[in-house]
């Protein structure tokens, strides 16, 4: 135990919050609270408070028997993951992708009800929203989001779709939880999203998934481009190759730093 515990700075219920989440890894991304119980040393009781604290906070998700963590952990490293070290892994990669197609290009995690931006390069303002590492963006409206939302479990993104409060961007947005689903699906099943003009009029965007060493989405790339330049057919014939050979290889060299 830290030495501040005598002092009484130390909180040793989020200690035990901290190492609960940590129990979970890729060998054992479920466990049972009795499991948890006896991995992190604490009475079933106090992990079953724990855990019911965490899937109350969406961090983590039961099938009434076994707990796993949910994509929504991912926003406790969001801070690091935008530091320079993943500028640093990602940059060169993005910086690439961005010459070739000679547009703006970005890599989100995943912060219900939103993405979160962690790496961006610019290339010219296409928004009327300033973006950066850090900004915020509604998931359904967006193509990093539905790549990441198509990632979800069925229960979570039922459970997401019925409950997120969408708004009207323009007269392209999809806003029915059917519509919705379906666009979520599609990304999926296709390993990309394409977003026309949902979030603001002008803007369009192709996203792929960026996979972690399990094969789960565990950020997302996306190529963004100003609607006089560049059409629909276009994004998909000639910016998807590059942007998921970019997915790729930044995945790659996450994996390989163990970062993801």
């Amino acid at each position: 135990m830290s030495g501040d515990a005598s002092t009484g700075t130390f909180l040793q219920g989020l200690e035990r919050g901290l190492a609960v989440i940590r129990a979970f890894s890729a060998d054992t991304p479920s466990l049972t609270l009795s499991e948890v119980a006896r991995d992190v040393g604490i009475t079933p009781a106090t992990a079953r408070r724990i855990l019911l604290t965490l899937e109350q906070l969406g961090y983590v998700r039961s099938d009434g028997r076994r707990f796993a963590l949910t994509p929504r952990v991912l926003a406790l490293g969001w801070a690091y993951l935008s530091s320079l070290d993943l500028g640093d892994i990602a940059g060169p990669f993005m910086e690439e992708l961005s010459a070739q197609t000679r547009e703006s290009c970005s890599i989100a995690t995943l912060d219900l009800p939103d993405i979160v931006y962690v790496a961006r390069v610019p290339t010219r303002r296409i928004m009327t929203v300033a973006l950066g590492v850090g900004a915020r963006l509604p998931a359904y409206a967006t193509s990093m989001g539905r790549v990441l939302l198509a990632g979800l479990p069925e229960n979570e993104l039922t459970a997401y779709v019925e409950s997120v409060e969408t708004e009207q961007h323009t007269e392209h947005t999809l806003t029915s939880p059917s519509e919705l689903r379906d666009a979520v699906r599609r990304a999926g099943e296709e390993g990309y999203a394409l977003v026309d003009q949902e979030l603001e009029l002008g803007l369009r965007s192709i996203a792929v998934p960026i996979l972690d060493s399990r094969g789960r989405a565990a950020a997302a790339l996306n190529v963004s481009a100003h609607a006089s330049r560049s059409t629909k057919s276009a994004l998909k014939t000639e910016t998807l190759k590059p942007l998921r050979a970019c997915a790729e290889q930044i995945g790659t060299a996450l994996r390989q730093r163990g970062r993801i």
